[in-house]
């Protein structure tokens, strides 16, 4: 099963976690404050993250892919980055950059 992946920059990670929670029904499977959050849906999975950019910037697109075997990422036609992965993947990765997280990825959360 594919879920679309969008991912933001956010300027103000706790208001924009109570922001999207209340759009996408569901609170985030993992946040790590002033850094991070992460919603997976039946149908969207959706990371923030606060950066130094301009608040709502497109940091990449791409799919959550139960089938792919690895991270993958190539930049479009129009310079958008995207990436595909699995939900392990991308667990992998959140605990590379934030160990002290304990993140499983099998919980799944409310329909967007």
């Amino acid at each position: 099963m594919k879920k679309f992946h969008i991912a933001l920059s956010v300027n103000n990670l706790a208001a924009s976690i109570e922001d999207y929670s209340k759009r996408l029904g569901c609170q985030p499977c993992v946040a790590i404050a002033n850094e991070y959050a992460l919603w997976r849906t039946e149908s969207v999975n959706f990371s923030i993250r606060q950066t130094g950019e301009a608040s709502g910037t497109l940091r990449h697109l791409g799919w959550e892919d139960s089938q792919a075997v690895s991270f993958s990422k190539e930049v479009d036609i129009n310079g958008i980055e995207w990436e595909e992965f699995n939900a392990r993947t991308q667990a992998d990765e959140i605990e590379k950059i934030w160990p002290h997280v304990c993140y499983s990825p099998t919980e799944e959360r409310a329909a967007f």
